[in-house]
């Protein structure tokens, strides 16, 4: 009996640890900027594509969902904040499409297993990835208006890096879901 408390206090302190690196780690992934044409690249794609490979989609949807409270209650852990505003104000304007898209984007990477070849892997995780692109435009031509170029202005230009991304975690996959042991 006392055995059964021990793991289960551990398996929620390792949870707890988890979730809040993860959250730390998409923060980074947000504030780093790598050169990229035609605009520059974060890596938070990669990191939330990352948390629900590595850690299933209760996990990575935590995780998100935790980093999102964060920046809607003020605290500047989206990319340009606070340069261009923080709390809900930031997490309203142009990109909020593209951060729900997260929540839903880490639930389907969840479901890659070891099973699975190089092409399913990179087509479960396109997949993945474009639900952040589909809500993020979706979002970013109700608020600006259909009569702009919103494909031009929130896909076209990140899709040779969300290529490579892609393409790292394809190849990187089978490793990564190796994490899911240790929850």
């Amino acid at each position: 009996m006392d055995l059964t408390k021990i793991n289960s206090q551990s398996k929620l302190i390792k949870s707890f640890i988890v979730i809040i690196l993860g959250s730390v780690a998409l923060t980074i992934s947000a504030k780093l900027k790598i050169p990229f044409y035609p605009v520059p690249m974060t890596m938070q794609t990669f990191v939330v594509l990352f948390l629900g490979l590595s850690f299933g989609y209760k996990m990575g949807l935590t995780t998100v969902g935790l980093y999102l409270l964060e920046g809607i209650a003020g605290f500047p852990v989206f990319s340009n904040s606070p340069e261009k505003g923080i709390g809900l104000v930031y997490f309203t304007g142009p990109t909020m499409g593209y951060l729900v898209g997260f929540l839903v984007a880490s639930f389907l990477s969840a479901f890659i297993n070891m099973k699975d070849n190089f092409l399913i892997i990179f087509l479960k995780l396109l997949m993945s990835v474009s639900t952040i692109y589909i809500l993020g435009i979706l979002w970013l031509g109700t608020l600006i208006g259909w009569d702009k170029p919103i494909f031009s202005l929130g896909v076209t230009p990140f899709l040779l890096a969300e290529f490579f991304k892609l393409a790292l975690l394809t190849l990187l996959a089978k490793k990564i879901i190796k994490f899911r042991d240790f929850i």
